[in-house]
């Protein structure tokens, strides 16, 4: 670990970031990462961040493709100096910024496999197993139960996992079809809970209660004894494959933001506007939610197909 952990430039663009974008705390720790990597560099090089140029930041990027650096890893680093310098201009700690002109390979986000409907009801069916089975012990009924409502929960409503697993006890007892949910920066949005999704989370804490009352005192609605307290994105991704596995679904290619890219694109193909599917991601900018429009690209197209006048006629 370098010096750049204690340095009070880190740490001012770190609270920045934390005051002015309400970055969280995974941001906040994944840009402390890189800037530490940056500073390392800088030290056995002999430069200051405050005095370092242009060419000085080619040589640490050249450094990290010498490093066989994924291009993922070395877009988010040079993503990272350039907002650290052009936040040492704006706050005037110096003069310009030598980062302005730095510019890293295009990188075009292609749309993400998608599950099919019948894949994820394949995937529901397969997990709500079991749990009515009374001759099972209660601790795997349980889990069984946690594992169906995680899953019916998160393909009601788009969630991240972060979000998911850290969700409140209170909404298990929403008596509304919706549930609000603290996303990135701290800022809260609505977001919809299935009636399937609502019926799953009463069985569910119905068996918690049964088996561990302790755990269902928690605040949490998944509850568990790791250190946050509540499921862990790890334990669910785990549950989560060894469930598409007993599918017959390739496990490798199902993940819980799989059921998040499957939330959005099956809301797009049934006729849902993109800003409304924006507001329930929780995205910022729209342009984060055009990965999906390989949807409407289709739609449109089987619209104009269908509902165009010559075309009607010349199908007569």
């Amino acid at each position: 670990m370098g010096d750049g952990k204690r340095h009070p430039l880190i740490a001012a663009f770190l609270d920045m970031l934390a005051a002015e974008r309400g970055a969280a705390r995974n941001t906040l720790d994944a840009y402390r990462r890189d800037l530490e990597d940056y500073f390392d560099f800088l030290k056995k090089s002999a430069a200051d961040p405050l005095r370092v140029g242009t060419e000085g930041l080619r040589a640490y990027l050249a450094a990290l493709e010498a490093r066989s650096m994924t291009g993922a890893t070395a877009a988010r680093r040079l993503s990272a100096l350039k907002q650290f310098h052009k936040f040492l201009y704006v706050d005037r700690y110096r003069a310009d910024d030598p980062a302005a002109s730095l510019e890293g390979p295009r990188r075009h986000r292609s749309a993400p496999d998608i599950l099919s409907v019948d894949e994820v009801t394949r995937l529901l069916d397969t997990a709500r197993e079991g749990i009515d089975d009374e001759s099972r012990p209660m601790g795997e009924r349980m889990r069984a139960a946690r594992l169906y409502a995680a899953l019916e929960t998160l393909y009601a409503s788009g969630l991240r996992v972060s979000e998911l697993v850290s969700l409140p006890a209170s909404a298990a007892r929403a008596r509304e079809p919706f549930v609000t949910v603290r996303g990135k920066g701290s800022k809260e949005r609505l977001v919809p809970l299935s009636d399937q999704a609502r019926a799953a989370l009463v069985v569910y804490r119905s068996l918690l209660s049964k088996h561990s009352p302790g755990l269902a005192a928690s605040p949490f609605l998944f509850p568990s004894d790791a250190a946050e307290g509540h499921l862990t994105r790890q334990a669910f991704a785990r549950d989560l494959k060894a469930a598409a596995a007993a599918a017959g679904l390739p496990a490798r290619d199902i993940s819980p933001h799989g059921l998040r890219h499957a939330f959005a694109s099956h809301l797009l193909q049934n006729g849902a506007d993109l800003r409304v599917v924006q507001e329930l991601l929780g995205h910022a900018d729209i342009s984060t939610t055009q990965i999906y429009t390989h949807v409407l690209d289709e739609r449109i197209r089987a619209m104009v197909r269908d509902l165009h006048p010559l075309n009607a006629a010349s199908s007569e």
